[in-house]
């Protein structure tokens, strides 16, 4: 297979997307109260969902069709649950990783604006970005955010690993029942939501519009973006846990005094000397994330849009990311001090679909739409129905505890 780095692209903006709230939020929160205690949840949430993320790319090139077409094809009803459960949760989405790029930008440029004047000014420049460029801008700009990200966080996990004075094991733990609505965040969200993997089949058929690539080609882009999302989320447990691990500290609820918490316990340890090592690796990790969030939920809608609405032209790609700004800034005016829970509860409703898209991502590849030669082998499928059966029990365990 001949590959030029030129055909990356929409692995990478998968892992733009993914590493996030996630990674910079919920990972480096497990590192600092668990210690290595969690590593399993990131690798089982990385293993199970593996497949149906990877079935994104691979029905995409296959057959030239997103999967929301494909989704169509199996029946209108599962069409209309996807755009229900977007139009529920993509506002609530975007304000969580804007408000916490917002939050860091705070600490980044030692600005004394509120996070609602910087949460409106990320929201403006992405949709700048975005309505400018559109994918062949995107698709530039995150290689270079992706890159800038990695070598960062890995640069100040070593410093972090060979300064730190805590004895570390990797014996792995279940937490308390108390904390299983923090389990379930951290598993809905690492590495994404499964409702991703329609992005991902609609940046791949964007790709190909621009550069001739092949199924081989698109799924080793994918698997880059795939390990690299893996990595960082390693990257930040271990930045927690080397560094906060132990101290008696918590986090604070407010997004601009967790930022500052999380800086300062870093540089409090590393040193000033890494302090912009760690708020670029903070600041490009969610950026990346609103960024990318912001371009694929309206590309998304306006597809199912399109296929549901036909006649209702009007609601193509600008319109659904004009919405979705609008709509992220008035949660930020009249909702801000809400924020807390409303991340909770996206973080939580991406758990508690995830069967939902694994359920359909997995049929739709082994239905008659999808050509026998590029269906997945035996070896993935059986991944898939392992994983398919973990969330679904993994879900109703959650469901009822929580209920």
């Amino acid at each position: 297979m001949h590959f030029s780095i030129k055909k990356l692209g929409p692995g990478l903006l998968f892992a733009g997307a993914a590493i996030g709230v996630s990674h910079l939020v919920q990972s480096t929160r497990a590192g600092a109260e668990y210690g290595w205690g969690l590593f399993w949840v990131v690798f089982i949430a990385h293993l199970f969902k593996y497949p149906f993320f990877q079935f994104g790319t691979r029905y995409a090139l296959a057959t030239g069709e997103s999967l929301l077409d494909g989704y169509k094809k199996l029946g209108k009803a599962y069409l209309w649950g996807f755009f229900i459960m977007s139009l529920g949760t993509m506002f609530t989405i975007q304000t969580a990783v804007t408000i916490v790029t917002a939050s860091i930008a705070v600490v980044f440029f030692d600005s004394d604006q509120s996070l609602l004047v910087w949460s409106t000014l990320i929201t403006l420049a992405c949709l700048a970005i975005l309505w400018k460029g559109k994918y062949s801008l995107l698709d530039r700009i995150i290689k270079w955010i992706i890159l800038v990200l990695t070598i960062s966080t890995l640069v100040a996990v070593f410093i972090a690993g060979a300064n730190s004075p805590q004895t570390l094991t990797l014996k792995q733990e279940l937490p308390q029942l108390s904390a299983f609505v923090f389990l379930a965040a951290l598993m809905g969200w690492m590495p994404a939501p499964l409702d991703i993997s329609v992005w991902q089949s609609l940046w791949a058929l964007e790709k190909k519009k621009n550069k001739a690539i092949s199924i081989k080609e698109g799924l080793f882009d994918f698997n880059i973006g795939y390990v690299i999302s893996f990595f960082l989320g390693v990257c930040f447990m271990g930045l927690g846990a080397f560094v906060m691990y132990g101290s008696g500290d918590t986090f604070s609820a407010s997004g601009s005094v967790f930022a500052k918490q999380l800086i300062a316990l870093y540089t409090s340890t590393l040193g000033e000397s890494v302090y912009y090592i760690i708020v670029i690796a903070c600041f490009t990790t969610i950026f990346s994330t609103t960024l990318t969030t912001l371009d694929a939920s309206p590309r998304s809608m306006a597809k199912t849009a399109s296929l549901l609405l036909p006649s209702f032209s009007f609601l193509h790609y600008r319109f659904w990311i004009l919405i979705l700004a609008a709509g992220t800034l008035g949660i930020f005016i009249f909702l801000q001090n809400e924020m807390g829970t409303l991340v909770q509860i996206a973080t939580v409703l991406s758990f508690v679909t995830a069967p939902f898209y694994a359920f359909l991502n997995y049929k739709l590849v082994t239905s008659p739409q999808m050509p026998k030669e590029h269906q997945p082998k035996k070896g993935l499928k059986i991944m898939a129905l392992v994983g398919f059966v973990f969330l679904c029990m993994f879900t109703l365990s959650f469901l009822v505890l929580a209920l």
